[in-house]
């Protein structure tokens, strides 16, 4: 059957569908990683999106249930050039197919990718409408006013958790890295517990602390901070997740009052972008995003070079952080933004990189040491 994506400027793509034969409109965006699709469809920071995978073939390996990040996936569409229809992997549960179809995700194969992507490189980042209507095709303009008037809207309402949970310690691994210097401490955080507040949260985050040693409360996103706090957790976690920061004001306020506790933070994208809005920074939309796992971003403090997962869309104005109140901790390399702050006076950490995704493979895995060590009290954050 044949599908059409129609991008808000007019411009339309012809392929054959996949996945579920539905229509839908959605933010397009792409991402680089070579691997890892399973990962990035079930990512929630994608809820609202038509994700778009710039290597050529995705499906290969199939899908493995254990690497969904987390229940389903949350993205609206997929975009591919070719999709692989008999996957190869002893690891494979379905093909990308079957799950696609399973969960009700439409897509489009069969497309230039690679024009799709400079579109939006140039143009940078626009809505889409994903049809099997051959006349909305041949006269764009009937739906572009619909396409045009979309927004990804309040979608951390949509994925975060309903009721709080609790994910217990891993006991007995062994420590694992590359070289000595890299090995992640497996169990230095035993005995310790974190509230984690989800707002779109990855599953590998919480498992980055289970593996450590440390006890995971997950919170839904609306939870009062006065709960947190009282739940006598030694540190709190805000998690990444999707859509525009500003669009979560009663989650900022909350927010600011977790930034006047004497309690250790470390948080993660979204709640990275958020921690700054509820401290009197700003943030701005980027052009095109990023979203990919080879994206290279420098400690300040060490000069040392991380290569990072990344998946967002928007980024914090450091033009305007408050010198008295944080200072920058990491850079993109690719294109100066900011990718972390460090709070003075409190052990607060944030990044805008994602260090439970491990493309390095361990690279900045020692982050969740050092959140564990503020926890202990054995370094100060600030």
């Amino acid at each position: 059957m044949d599908a059409f994506l129609i991008l808000e400027d007019g411009t339309v793509f012809r392929g054959h569908a996949i996945g579920a034969h539905r229509e839908t409109v959605s933010e397009v965006v792409f991402n680089t990683g070579m691997t890892g699709y399973t990962e990035a469809f079930t990512d929630p920071s994608y809820a609202g999106q038509a994700l778009c995978m710039t290597w050529p073939l995705i499906g290969n390996y199939g899908v493995c249930i254990d690497d969904m990040e987390s229940e389903r996936p949350w993205l609206d569409a997929v975009i591919v050039r070719e999709l692989a229809p008999l996957p190869s992997n002893f690891r494979c549960d379905m093909s990308l197919q079957e799950f696609l179809v399973k969960y009700e995700i439409p897509g489009i194969a069969g497309i230039d990718t690679r024009k799709l992507v400079r579109i939006l490189r140039e143009k940078g980042t626009m809505n889409g409408m994903l049809t099997t209507d051959a006349e909305a095709a041949a006269d764009p303009e009937q739906v572009l006013s619909r396409v045009r008037a979309y927004t990804t809207g309040r979608v951390v309402d949509r994925v975060t958790c309903k009721e709080k949970h609790i994910i217990p310690p891993k006991k007995n691994l062994p420590e694992q890295g590359d070289r000595p210097g890299q090995r992640i401490k497996k169990q230095n955080g035993t005995g310790l517990r974190v509230a984690l507040l989800d707002l779109g949260v990855k599953r590998n985050i919480a498992a980055c602390l289970a593996a450590r040693g440390v006890e995971v409360t997950v919170f839904p996103a609306h939870t009062p901070a006065e709960e947190l706090l009282a739940s006598g957790a030694d540190g709190i976690m805000l998690s990444n997740g999707p859509g525009d920061p500003k669009d979560n004001p009663e989650i900022i306020s909350e927010i600011k009052k977790l930034y006047a506790a004497d309690v250790p933070v470390f948080a993660i994208c979204l709640g990275h972008q958020l921690m700054a809005l509820a401290t009197g920074a700003d943030t701005h939309r980027l052009k095109y995003g990023h979203r990919g796992a080879n994206h290279p971003v420098r400690d300040l403090d060490s000069g040392r070079v991380y290569i990072s997962s990344q998946n967002h869309g928007y980024v914090v104005n450091e033009a305007t952080v408050d010198a008295k109140v944080a200072q920058p901790a990491f850079v993109n390399v690719n294109d100066g933004t900011n990718e972390g702050l460090r709070y003075i006076g409190k052990n607060i950490f944030t990044v805008q990189f994602h260090p439970e995704a491990s493309p390095g493979p361990h690279d900045s895995g020692v982050l969740f040491d050092r959140f564990i060590a503020s926890m202990r009290g054995e370094k100060h954050m600030g």
